[in-house]
């Protein structure tokens, strides 16, 4: 997903944020997983650290909280609390039973049967049936609800197409079979199909909360949290006592949306997690230094990048494409801008995918070569490019060190004046040249680069086609030999590269500090409902 990440402001504002000083706050969509830490300042009386069961972590309005409409990782980190699907991630990053208890698949590899759990329960106590799945996955496929995501995590599903187009009001391949089973019928067999599961688009919500106005401001969810309260200050999940699984140990999670800044919150005792910035990165990692030993090291499975409308000029031509990839010091920004708090790219997929190696770097950095390319463009040389508008999300005028650098490594290799214009969304009016990141939302390299780059999928925002590349993702789609299925991968990853729809910077590594007397966090590359393992002993 768009990793709006620390910020809703999309994935790309978690390097913002993070080199911004203030907290990593996707992708991606990510994510990601932006466990910063938090100060609590409630209404009335402050609570103190650790009682009650408290945790306290700073972080970020969501965009929604409707499943069907999340697109952002900071949207996700609520939902995943708050909702719940058959299926979920673990903190191992593996698919297990959620609301379904076990699932069969048949023969076919197309047809999974999901058997829903006895003691399921929406908050407001209503069993959960198969009937309540069958009514989530048509509404999120709904073209009046307006989904720009559904048709990418539901597609797969005999009969989504025809809903997500108008054509039909049911999709045909969900089937209840009684109130706690329900079978899903695909198109074909897919390796990925259960992991699109765990996305919010498949989550599982209440008929009777949807149809009644403003319903996410009391959504009457699954999850192990309830939304207990929600202002421009703070948002307030509470523990749910009739929860399915493992009832949580907290007895609230308390997110400041506002306030100082969160590292100084957390040494000052108001905050029980936080992730560290690039001011304070070189302290922490000081085995001297106190925070030291309360540090966790995270490589995350994200990617920030630069994206081209590849139908608007220049970036119509692949060879202008290629020399914008080239003229990127990506090691450069990752050890000086940085300063060490991520890797450089090299190819899209990030490093820490399982099982996904390639033999080299797809990606480097040569900025002669770059002038050349320019120069064997139709355009000749770079001041008869067009005018050029790099798009970020963002607010208030000041670009972030990320951005700057950036817009300086074009202006001394290839001597180009780049403008930057700041929105709250960096696609939106369909821009010529963006900033962005995703993080995954499975770990699968589906979701990076068929997600991403096949010429209907509804997130290719760089209107990239190339047929050879649509062919492999989709015998990748359906090839059962895992191997043979990640080499085809790397095929389409290559060609992809050497198109140039992208300009992948860097991959990012959370440095997250966490209190002594919480237990159970687990820190994961990406999002999963982790809130209901943590306790405050203290």
């Amino acid at each position: 997903m768009s990793k709006s990440r620390w910020p809703v402001i999309l994935l790309v504002l978690l390097l913002l944020c993070l080199l911004a000083v203030l907290c990593l706050t996707c992708l991606a969509a990510g994510w990601l997983l932006v466990r910063s830490g938090g100060v609590l300042q409630p209404t009335g009386t402050e609570t103190p650290a650790g009682s009650s069961g408290t945790l306290r972590l700073f972080g970020s309005d969501p965009q929604t909280l409707d499943p069907a409409l999340v697109e952002d990782s900071v949207s996700a980190e609520y939902v995943v609390e708050i909702f719940s699907g058959l299926v979920s991630l673990d903190g191992k990053l593996e698919v297990v039973p959620d609301l379904a208890e076990r699932w069969e698949i048949g023969p076919d590899g197309k047809t999974y049967t999901f058997f829903l759990r006895q003691n399921a329960r929406f908050h407001n106590g209503r069993a959960v049936t198969a009937s309540d799945f069958k009514y989530s996955l048509e509404r999120a496929c709904d073209p009046r609800i307006g989904s720009t995501v559904a048709s990418v995590y539901l597609g797969d599903i005999v009969g989504a197409k025809e809903v997500l187009a108008g054509q039909a009001n049911t999709i045909s391949g969900v089937q209840v079979v009684d109130d706690h089973t329900l079978r899903i019928q695909i198109d074909a067999p897919k390796a990925y199909f259960l992991a699109k599961l765990t996305y919010s688009t498949a989550f599982v919500v209440d008929q009777d909360n949807v149809a009644q106005a403003n319903w996410t401001e009391k959504p009457n969810g699954t999850g192990p949290f309830k939304l207990a309260e929600r202002s421009p200050q703070k948002i307030v999940l509470q523990r749910n006592g009739q929860y399915y699984r493992d009832v949580p140990a907290l007895d609230q999670v308390v997110f400041t949306l506002s306030g100082g800044s969160p590292m100084s919150m957390y040494e000052n005792g108001e905050l029980d997690m936080v992730t560290v910035g690039a001011a304070d990165i070189e302290r922490v990692q000081d085995p001297d230094n106190p925070l030291h030993v309360e540090l966790s090291v995270v490589p995350q499975l994200d990617v920030q990048y630069l994206g081209f409308d590849v139908t608007q000029p220049p970036f119509d031509d692949v060879k202008v494409r290629q020399a914008f990839s080239l003229a990127i010091d990506r090691q450069k920004i990752t050890e000086v801008v940085w300063k060490g708090m991520g890797q450089p790219a090299q190819g899209i997929v990030p490093p820490g995918m399982p099982d996904y190696q390639r033999d080299k770097s797809l990606l480097t950095y040569d900025p002669q070569r770059a002038k050349a390319l320019i120069s064997a463009s139709r355009y000749g040389s770079a001041d008869r490019l067009p005018p050029i508008k790099l798009s970020v999300a963002g607010s208030g005028g000041q670009l972030s060190p990320t951005i700057g650098a950036i817009v300086a490594m074009y202006k001394e290799t290839l001597g180009l004046e780049i403008s930057v214009e700041q929105s709250g969304d960096a696609l939106a009016d369909k821009p010529q040249f963006f900033f962005m990141g995703w993080i995954a939302d499975y770990p699968d390299p589906e979701d990076f680069l068929d997600l991403l780059f096949h010429s209907s999928s509804a997130l290719n925002h760089t209107r990239y086609s190339n047929p050879e590349v649509d062919r492999l993702l989709e015998e990748a789609r359906v090839e059962l030999d895992a191997a043979g299925r990640l080499q085809t991968y790397r095929q389409a990853e290559e060609l992809i590269v050497a198109d140039a729809p992208w300009v992948p910077i860097a991959h990012s590594v959370d440095y997250v500090l966490t209190k002594p007397y919480v237990k159970g966090a687990t820190h994961a590359a990406a999002i999963f409902p982790w809130l209901s393992n943590v306790s405050v002993e203290q």
